[in-house]
This record gives C-alpha cells, structure tokens and sequence, in this order.
C-alpha cells in the first residue's frame, strides 16, 4: 500500500504540472486527465471497514510480541493493527469501539480440557468444597430429595481435601441410598466411588477383572472404589444424555467459556457420535466457538478413521487421536518406576497396554493423524516416548503430544526435544496439588510440574486447564504458571518457583502456541492480519498487575469472528 500511494503521488504530481505536455492541449486529452485524476484521488479515499477498536493497550502476541493500541476487523478478520490516530485516517469504520484503559488480547486457548464433561458436569451434582465424605453423602441426600433420579450422579470429591484423608467407599452410600444407583466421580476423573446397587447392576464381584482398571476389594468384597478403566465400565451402564441433552449442556458449556475469554478449547477425547453432533450445530450457528476435538481410541472411531475423512466446518479440527498410559496422581493411578511414598506396594496402573499402544500410533501415521496421550507418572512418559521414538524423526513437525507431563524422570526430558514432543500442561494442577504432592512422590517430586524445564526442549508448549477438574478461567492457569502460588499468595517464593513460566511465555501458551499444538496457529492465537478476529478484553494488564489483581480481574467483552459473545 505504501509503495502504490507513493508511486500514485509521483504521477498525480506530473499529471498536475505537465499535463499539456504529455496529454496534448485537445478537449479529449483533458476530459482523459481529469477521469484520471478522480480514478487515482479515489484509491486514496479510507477503506470502509466495520470496526475500529481502540485499547489501552493490543497485545498482539505475535512473534515479536508487539504492543499496539489499536486493531481494524472487517468480515470477521483482522484487516490491521497498529496506532489508532493512523489508522484512523487509513480506514472508514462502521463503528469505533473504544475500550480506552481496558486491555486487547488474542481469544484465549485452552489447550486441554473437557468441553462436553464440563456441560454434563453442569447438570450434575459438584461435590467439591466438602470437607468430609460425611458431607458429600448427605448434600447427595438433600439434593435427592427434593429432585429424585434413576441414578445418583455427581463428581469432584477430593479425599485430600477432607480432615480425615482415606479414601471413600460404599459403605455410607448403602446406607442412604440401598435401592438407587451411585455413581460419583473423583475430581480427576480417574477413579469413581459407587454404592452396591451400581455394583449389582454391573455384575462387579471380586472375581471380576478388567484390564487396566482396578477394583478395590475390602475384606474380599469390592468396596466400592473403582480406577481407570474399571470406572469407565462401570459408566457404561450409566443412562447416556439424548442429543438434546448434549445440546442444552454444550450451550451452558460455551457461555460459560465465552464468559472467562475463551474463544477456542481442545476437547480431549470424544467419541465419534459428539464429535458429529458438535459439527451439527456449528453448522447451524448454535455453537461458534472453536474446538479441537481429539478421538478417543474407540472402534467406532478408528474405523472412522480407516474409512475415510468427513469433511467438518472450519470450526471444528479433528487431527488427533487420544491414549491414554496412566491414571492420575491424587487417586494413585499415575504409572510410576518406583512405588508411591504414601504406598509401598503400589507404583499406578498402566491403562492400556504397550501393544495397543503401539497399534494406535502405527494407525495415526498411516492415516496422517497425530496422538497425544495421557501420561502423569515418569514411567508412562517414558513408555510413551520410547513408543513415540518408533515413528518420530527429529525435527518432524507432527506435533505428537503428551498430555500432563506431570512427572518426567531425568534422562527423559531432553527426549522431548529430541523427537519434537509437544508438552500439553495445566499449570493449575501444580497448585492443586502442590499440599499432597510430596507425600505421593517423595524426592521425586523435584522432577514434578517442570514446565520452565519442559519449554526448554522445543522452545514452546500448550497450557490449558483440564476443566472440569480444575478451573475453567484461563486466568487461574495464568497465574499458577507465572507466579506458583495459590490465592493466598502461598507459599511465600512460590512453588519450586525454578520452574516458573514467564508473562510472555505464560501468554504465549494459552494463545498461539495452544493453536499451534493444534495445528491452527494460521489462523488463530494472535491479532496478526489475515486470522481471525477472536479477541478478549480485560480491565488489567496480564503483563504488570500482581497476581491478586489478575485473579480479582474481569473480562469485560469476548469477541469471536468480529462479533461480540460475551460482556459490554
């Protein structure tokens, strides 16, 4: 544009001084010189454009972070950025939207969570904030009361939470509940807690066996307490939500989304029957934010993949398929090489076989699909990157990803690097965990929720939440990363604070390199010209206010193709 007024400049400068000269003195020569004086004085005319945003500050997380105060979007793309007063006489806007002393930021990413288990999680009961199992029996009890179902259903209890630690079983439950079924979810969604009629209905005795998945028994009985896949067996027999269930749920789930300033989520791990659905109504405009949905290793899915791609909306990226290694660290699923601190005996549970492992990744390069898979303990890492090395190459750019990459021995962290292996971190789970950690690992703890370290390998990494497990807002994972510390400002340095993420670095992972782990770094993550125009406005400035600040913030609008979602 430059370059052509420039150029534009220097022939109208001729055509005003030597017109006779070079056109000839006729009556055509002139009519000619003025048509092209009109046609060059309409090229410099403002562009017409909807909006024009003015901030205090556009921080356009692009890659030489640049601060702006101002962006131009016309058609649901950023046309422009730069100083409002220029751009003001470069472009003719709609309207101008002025959001002085509020802050621009691209529309936050969140790298992992669970989009459709948070809707459901809405419209069940939440058991979290209790401080005994005593308690969370009988809120279920109040709340059965006055709403009666065909089956209990809640989640989010946390032993390590209570004032007595032991993990729950069925024995209460039976009591208050001998004749409906139970099904309660722990906070990390690994393990689950059920009352005997479940049982009964599942035909689980404590001769029943299921691979990957462990059923506790309590004087040769089951007690109630089901891990990994035993849990999701269990859950097979739970009602499954109509399609207009999932609907009303997903809509809950998106405004609640739209309201923390998220406008793009990764869902980590669906079957094939939602992941249309979801295609559905983003065709039809009821859901518009964007999802990267990962599928779930299951038949329906994997011949889905064999058949032949689907063609989704722009909206929607399926590129990845989700394993899993492990359970997680709070119910001692986490797979590790030497027992848990806290239990001798006991090292996790290794969910789903190296074979079948092994198969999935195999199926995934055949079909130019990438995997990311779940692993929390140093001994599914390395599994999973000893599998990884058979079909990585160095400096690939596949983008293959662990998910959590909670504890990672020595020796394995430079693998990373060396094989391109994104890490998927939730930074919140460091501060969630930070009370118990050390119990559970010991010494190894050290090695634990190392994201500087982790960063280190590749020069970049994707933070979501895990939501529902934990907080849905972004901002919570942005101070646990920065600052490792919990809203009491505890402890007072910070939570192995050496491993601290940056500001930028914090930004940068929950914006452009959360799409960039999803292949969608062209279009989103940052306010560059060309992408989408996803944008959230804060009232404080992520890269100067304290953390209580930050966490006592308010989003103040979210914007998702040029159009306003949430707020003012």
């Amino acid at each position: 544009m430059i370059i052509f007024e420039t150029k534009f400049n220097l022939h109208y400068t001729l055509l005003g001084i030597l017109p006779f000269k070079i056109f000839g003195n006729s009556m055509k020569h002139r009519i000619l010189i003025l048509v092209l004086m009109v046609t060059f004085a309409s090229c410099r005319q403002p562009h017409r454009v909807e909006y024009l945003i003015k901030a205090e500050k556009v921080y356009t997380v692009d890659n030489e972070f640049c601060i702006t105060n101002a962006i131009v979007v016309d058609k649901g793309k950023i046309v422009a950025t730069g100083n409002f007063e220029t751009l003001k006489k470069q472009y003719k806007p709609d309207s101008i939207l002025d959001y002085s002393n509020k802050y621009i930021y691209p529309g936050l990413i969140d790298a992992h969570c669970h989009f459709f288990g948070y809707g459901e999680m809405l419209e069940n009961q939440w058991l979290g904030g209790a401080r005994s199992w005593k308690e969370v029996v009988e809120q279920l009890k109040k709340n059965y009361q006055h709403h009666p179902t065909n089956w209990i259903l809640g989640r989010g209890w946390d032993q390590n939470q209570w004032d007595e630690k032991s993990m729950p079983d069925r024995e209460l439950l039976d009591q208050y509940f001998p004749d409906v079924p139970v099904y309660l979810v722990r906070v990390d969604g690994h393990c689950a807690v059920v009352n005997s009629k479940a049982l009964q209905m599942a035909n689980v005795t404590e001769n029943t066996k299921i691979n990957g998945g462990k059923i506790e028994l309590r004087d040769g009985k089951p007690s109630g307490l089901l891990f990994d896949n035993a849990k999701e067996y269990m859950r097979s027999f739970v009602p499954k939500p109509s399609d207009a269930d999932l609907e009303r749920q997903l809509l809950r789930a998106q405004a609640d989304c739209y309201g923390v300033g998220l406008t793009s989520v990764t869902d980590a791990g669906l079957p094939f029957r939602k992941i249309r659905l979801l295609d559905s109504l983003q065709r039809s405009g009821k859901i518009n934010i964007h999802v990267n949905a990962m599928l779930e290793p299951e038949p329906e899915n994997l011949h889905w993949i064999l058949e032949g791609k689907e063609r989704f909306n722009p909206k929607l990226t399926v590129k990845f398929i989700k394993l899993y290694a492990d359970g997680a660290l709070g119910s001692r699923g986490a797979l590790l090489f030497e027992p848990y601190s806290d239990a001798p005996n006991h090292t996790g549970i290794l969910v789903t076989s190296e074979d079948s492992l092994r198969v999935v990744c195999r199926l995934a390069v055949e079909n130019q699909f990438s995997v990311a898979t779940h692993c929390i303990g140093d001994r599914a890492v390395n599994i999973i990157l000893n599998i990884y090395s058979e079909f990585l190459k160095p400096g690939n750019d596949l983008r293959w990803r662990i998910e959590h990459a909670q504890v990672v021995q020595t020796a394995d962290f430079r693998r990373f690097g060396d094989f391109a292996v994104i890490p998927s971190i939730q930074p919140t789970h460091a501060i969630s965990d930070m009370q118990w950690a050390e119990r559970r690992l010991g010494n190894r703890v050290s090695n634990a929720y190392a994201y500087q370290q982790l960063l280190q390998q590749n020069g970049w990494l994707a933070a979501g939440s895990d939501f529902p497990i934990e907080s849905i807002n972004p901002l919570e994972g942005f101070c646990a990363a920065v600052f490792r510390k919990n809203r009491e400002g505890r402890p007072e340095n910070g939570f192995q604070p050496e491993n601290a993420l940056s500001r930028k670095e914090a930004l940068y992972a929950m914006t452009v390199w959360a799409a960039k782990a999803g292949f969608d770094e062209a279009n989103r993550g940052s306010l560059e010209v060309g992408k989408v125009a996803d944008w959230v406005v804060l009232n404080v400035d992520l890269l100067q206010a304290s953390q209580i600040e930050i966490l006592n913030s308010k989003v103040f609008a979210t914007y998702v193709d040029g159009q306003r979602v949430f707020g003012e």
